[in-house]
């Protein structure tokens, strides 16, 4: 279990216990039905905070998902600032039954990390990953390829985690922080990079290999600089 869900699974549970004690006191049929409800919400908060082991790929260049969920889209930005190029974005929608831990889809230097403001909408609407509020990673990998995962918040998520900071060396799989409840994930790396997903597949994030890292983008120098900072 996630250790961000430690005391809300702590909170709820709790509050089942008193509840379940006041209905064996009183016996009225309100009494145990809110012992139900609390109950389950205490039992949800396990499943949704779920923290399982998962197997990393060994493969040169690959790249993991970030998260597990839906992807909901894949498409070309022209001439982006820190990736240097053209670039891919995936995006990636976790409904709350989905496991809600995010990953490093790459080992490499966390560039930086930038925290943004912003609104609610639905996760899986295009718009949300502009618009919603959203922490932006910035991420070198070994090799130099430039890469950025979002995590964006969604109509129900209004927290995201995020344990990364500026200057720190990363592993491909490790985990990094998390969205609670509906949310999104982007993954935004070169638009040479060849894609192994599709429109509407499931991934699972540090185990489903999302793309392979090209020649021709491994091969550029590391450089650094950029006008972000840290969140």
């Amino acid at each position: 279990m996630a250790k961000e869900g430690l005391s809300i699974w702590l909170g709820l549970t709790v509050i089942a216990f008193i509840v379940w004690g006041i209905w064996l006191f009183d016996g009225r049929w309100i009494s145990f039905w809110a012992a139900v409800a609390g109950t389950i919400l205490a039992t949800f908060a396990v499943y949704f905070f779920r923290d399982p082991e998962r197997t990393i790929p060994n493969v040169e260049n690959a790249l993991v998902s970030p998260a597990d969920g839906k992807i909901v889209a894949i498409k070309s930005i022209s001439s982006h600032p820190f990736i240097q190029s053209d670039a891919t974005q995936i995006s990636i929608f976790l409904s709350p039954l989905d496991v809600h831990i995010n990953r490093i889809p790459i080992a490499g230097k966390i560039e930086f990390v930038n925290y943004k403001k912003g609104e609610f909408l639905a996760a899986y609407k295009e718009s949300a990953s502009e618009k919603n509020e959203q922490t932006e990673i910035g991420l070198i990998t070994q090799t130099g390829a430039r890469i950025i995962v979002k995590q964006i918040a969604g109509v129900l998520a209004r927290r995201i985690v995020c344990r990364l900071e500026k200057g720190q060396d990363v592993s491909t799989g490790e985990r990094f922080g998390m969205i609670k409840f509906g949310s999104r994930t982007d993954l935004i790396v070169p638009a040479d990079t060849k894609v192994d997903i599709k429109l509407g597949e499931h991934v699972q994030g540090g185990t489903t290999i999302i793309g392979r890292l090209t020649a021709s983008t491994t091969s550029r120098p590391v450089t650094s600089g950029s006008d972000k900072s840290n969140a």
